[in-house]
């Protein structure tokens, strides 16, 4: 079974990684339409500030996974790039649980 502490570089993974995409999500479903429907932006500000810093954590913990599990490139660069897809990183938690 994975271990999901944060003292293991695949537990911060996977905990930056499932707050990274909640903060993805409100970005795009609550923040952005509150921006162009209802004329507020400040909801873009203040969460698209948090998912920034959220989304260079995620990048520091899958460079610091990939060098302490000696992932291939090929993976992490896949690791990376579902992080741009809603829901991305959820799908991503799903299959390294899988692999372990």
């Amino acid at each position: 079974m994975t271990d999901n502490s944060i003292k293991t570089p695949l537990g911060r993974l996977l905990k930056i990684g499932f707050a990274e995409g909640v903060s993805f999500l409100v970005l795009l479903f609550i923040a952005m339409p509150l921006k162009y429907m209802a004329d507020m932006p400040a909801p873009v500000r203040v969460v698209g500030m948090l998912h920034g810093i959220l989304f260079v954590m995620y990048a520091l913990a899958l460079l610091q996974a990939k060098i302490t599990y000696q992932w291939k490139f090929k993976k992490a660069l896949i690791a990376f790039l579902v992080s741009f897809l809603p829901f991305g990183t959820f799908f991503l938690e799903r299959i390294l649980k899988k692999e372990d």
